[in-house]
């Protein structure tokens, strides 16, 4: 019972320059037959290479208790959790590993040392759901750049999962597992007992978790070769934010609770109320007839101040809003519920010693639901000429609401009022995303010796992701907005004379069309929620082909030895191709509404989700070398060098070199210190490369709107604003604004240098006791990604530095959202550099 207990979360702790880890198990010196170490392709007699490895052991699963392999991996010192099952905004339905926190697309996955394909559309990084923890032999992972051995994306380090391939009989594993939890943190529940929320139960037994896994295996009868194959079903029950204390709301600074601006009776506003309050000029308002941002307002026949409105509904009449916001937290999962089927098999047959022919097929189908809290109209802008208005005539308005946002401003009954709305459909329920990925991989090869002390392995590898998303409950923009304008019925075939329908129902348009009563407490019907709810469905693809070949041996025959050493020169050398590709399908709903819209028809997706396919593919050359220098002689148990180089040739017009130098020295059997320096590249993933150009919105805001900007005229000169403009440029209602975001060909590649040294001691006196101490650091340079449009957006106003002010795009009337042109230019690019030690 770990995560959810006393927090929802792990934290992890790290000394600022060392790593320190103390195992039990084989030693170095009970293992002479040469094996392959995670980062080197050049078999050893030792499991101690000259980068830092840890390795975990089927026993560590089972001590644990764990069903996923992300828990496992997650709870290492290295590892920071990201994608996974305890993320539900913003999931992608996948689970990664993040070493050392410089991002998952930067830890390169393995299994059996080849690559896995990208985990999602949406989340490149290799979803470990794909692994079957049943089946893992060991996990080995390795901190620092390993791109000389294995290629494009090792910046942070490598995770290779080596997975049990002789297996012989039958066995079947399963694991059950709970969370306990007591909220008992006073303060925490006074804060949510005085906002009024419900508050979690004290004690409670939930996050059910079962897993079950049957693997068989089976030796040829002559004994060269083996089958090992296994099924497994794995089901996880959801943990919701209301069931924790410290979730149960949205805590601020100083233990408040805060929401959404938008609630769940309504909220309606126009610019003056929502941006500038009682007591701003009237002149600087915008409002119908026919309102442009930054033009004045009409004057009002009844002689009344205009100070705007900011209305909630109660009963039939509009009251004045008073600080009421919405929890959006509690319906949050906190686990997501999650059902996973998986099932495979690995075989090998040693023809004879030079060819043993080897291969694997694996299979995963995991369906998880993302839940967070409901849709609602978000203050919905989406211009040029789909402002949400109210139609004055509108029979649902009672004579006060008609008096409130009409009458006063001088509109009759043929006129329309220009109304921002934020409602949250908390009839409707929350949303949903369905994500199902649907993978296989397949992998042959054959591998044998050649002779004269040479081995070789040639393989090749295939694997595909799909994911199907269907995204529910939604609020339809569309629909909305037609639910919106109601008139009285005069047409007897759709009911009774006189009743309030759609305008668009009454025009033959849309006869499905139901009014959507926001107006009085409880007035929205099912049959108004059912046609405004709305659904988006996408599907997508990531392929990975690789092919591979590779020869191993040493140069003792040619001489190739050190006169001090015992061992030749070890030798790896090989060719490796890969193609990457990706595909996204989005539905006319997940598309632009409108033109020249900046959301989609879905009012909960913010910005639009267009379609997007891409690849590319690699060809390289690598070599390695193992050079022992001295071994057994006083003061120099071993001494030796390790070298590695890689050459790429992307199609996308970019090259790359890689390489690594590495030293270890033992004086003694007892004691050994290592050394290396790794120069590895991450090139930019399909995404990064051809994601389509689009506007998004970001949260934030304008320094340099509303009367009274946070910035001075000057600075905000610098991102485009004139004197005619400063203090006249309106606000976005709901605290966002457009950025135009996309990928780029012309990124280069991310480079870093893993610098690290360390010890490690394995006294003979405690057989079975292997101790290490590790520094490292890793720098990576032209980090590819975005710098953030609020942080563009800032450093323009406070520098003016054109680097930053050349993104910044206002409209004719100053603002960053009123025009599908105007925003921040928020592209991928080569941002700067990124450190950790």
């Amino acid at each position: 019972m770990n995560a959810f207990g006393r927090i929802a979360g792990r934290a992890s702790l790290m000394a600022s320059a060392a790593a320190i880890a103390v195992s039990f198990g084989a030693s170095a010196q009970d293992a002479p037959e040469r094996i392959l170490v995670t980062g080197t392709r050049i078999p050893q007699a030792n499991l101690v290479g000259v980068s830092p490895v840890t390795a975990l052991g089927q026993e560590d699963f089972q001590l644990q208790g764990v069903t996923r392999v992300e828990d496992l991996v997650n709870n290492l010192p290295q590892a920071f959790a990201l994608q996974g099952s305890q993320i539900s905004n913003g999931a992608t339905g996948t689970a990664t590993v993040n070493l050392r926190g410089l991002g998952s697309v930067r830890t390169l996955v393995l299994i059996n040392g080849r690559r896995m394909p990208a985990g999602s559309p949406f989340g490149i990084a290799p979803d470990l759901n794909q692994i079957p923890s049943s089946l893992v032999q060991r996990v080995e992972v390795l901190t620092g750049g390993a791109s000389a051995t294995y290629g494009s994306d090792a910046l942070a380090g490598v995770v290779n999962f080596i997975m049990l391939d002789d297996f012989e009989g039958v066995r079947i594993d399963s694991t059950y597992s709970f969370y306990q939890h007591e909220n008992d943190h006073e303060e925490f529940r006074s804060v949510v007992a005085g906002a009024g929320f419900p508050l979690a139960e004290e004690t409670v037994w939930d996050g059910y978790q079962f897993s079950v896994t049957g693997v068989m295996g089976a030796n040829t009868p002559d004994g060269r070769g083996n089958v090992t194959g296994y099924v497994g079903y794995r089901s996880i029950d959801p943990v919701s934010q209301a069931d924790r204390d410290l979730s149960a709301c949205q805590f601020g600074q100083a233990y408040s609770c805060v929401g959404s601006t938008t609630i769940p009776e309504g909220r309606f506003t126009d610019f003056g109320a929502f941006n500038f309050g009682p007591g701003f000029d009237p002149a600087l308002d915008v409002s119908s007839p026919n309102p442009t941002p930054g033009n004045p307002r009409l004057p009002f026949p009844d002689g009344i101040p205009d100070l705007g409105f900011d209305f909630i509904p109660s009963g039939t009449n509009f009251v004045p809003r008073a600080g009421t916001t919405y929890n959006f937290g509690p319906v949050n999962f906190y686990q997501r519920p999650d059902e996973r089927y998986t099932a495979g098999l690995f075989a090998r047959y040693e023809i004879n010693r030079h060819a043993e022919a080897y291969g694997s097929f694996m299979f995963m189908d995991d369906r998880t639901d993302a839940q967070i809290a409901p849709s609602g109209t978000f203050f919905l802008w989406n211009p040029p000429g789909t402002l949400p208005t109210i139609n004055c005539s509108n029979p649902l308005l009672s004579a006060q609401q008609v008096n409130e946002i009409c009458t006063r401003y001088g509109l009759g009954p043929t006129d329309s009022q220009v109304v921002y709305i934020g409602k949250r459909n908390v009839e409707g329920g929350p949303r949903n995303s369905d994500l199902r990925h649907t993978s296989y991989r397949i992998t042959a090869g054959v591998r044998g010796e050649l002779g004269g002390g040479w081995d070789y392995d040639i393989y090749g590898l295939y694997g595909n992701v799909h994911l199907a998303n269907n995204f529910q409950n939604e609020l339809q923009v569309s629909r909305f907005t037609n639910a919106l304008t109601v008139v009285p019925n005069t047409n007897p075939a759709l009911g009774a004379l006189g009743a309030p329908v759609c305008a668009i129902a009454l025009a033959g348009t849309d006869p499905s069309c139901v009014p959507y009563d926001l107006f009085s407490e409880g007035g929205i019907s099912q049959a108004a929620l059912n046609y405004v709810s709305g659904s988006g469905f996408l599907d997508g693809n990531t392929t990975i082909q690789s092919v591979s070949g590779a020869i191993t041996g040493d140069l003792g025959q040619y001489g190739g030895q050190s006169p001090y050493a015992d061992e030749a020169i070890g030798l790896a050398f090989g060719i490796e191709y890969r193609r990457e590709s990706l595909e996204i399908r989005p539905d006319q709903a997940f598309a632009p509404f409108g033109s020249a819209s900046t959301n989609s028809d879905l009012a909960g997706q913010g910005g639009p989700t267009l379609p997007v396919a891409g690849s590319f593919d690699v060809a390289e050359f690598f070599i390695e070398s193992r050079i022992p220098l001295v071994q057994n002689r006083p003061g120099f148990s071993q001494l030796g060098l390790d070298l590695g180089y890689r050459y790429s040739d992307y199609s996308t017009g970019t090259d790359t070199d890689t390489y690594k130098l590495g030293a270890d020295w033992a004086p003694v059997e007892d004691l050994r210190f290592r050394a290396s320096f790794q120069r590895a590249v991450r090139v930019a993933n399909v995404v990064e490369l051809f994601s389509t150009f689009q506007v998004a919105l970001f949260n934030g805001s304008d320094p340099c709107a509303g009367t009274a900007p946070s910035s001075t005229l000057a600075q905000c000169q610098n991102s485009g604003v004139t004197a005619g403009q400063y203090g006249v440029i309106a606000p976005n209602p709901a605290g966002q604004y457009n950025q135009f975001t996309g990928g780029s060909a012309t990124l280069n590649p991310e480079s870093s240098d893993t610098i690290s040294f360390g010890a490690v001691f394995s006294p003979r006196f405690a057989p079975g006791l292997n101790v290490t101490v590790d520094y490292f650091n890793i720098t990576v340079e032209d980090l590819i990604g975005t710098v953030g449009a609020q942080t563009i957006l800032n450093q323009c106003v406070l520098s003016g530095d054109p680097q930053f002010c050349s993104l910044v795009n206002r409209s004719a009337s100053g603002s960053l959202w009123s025009t599908p042109i105007a925003g921040v230019s928020n592209l991928n690019l080569n941002t700067g550099s990124l450190e950790t030690s």
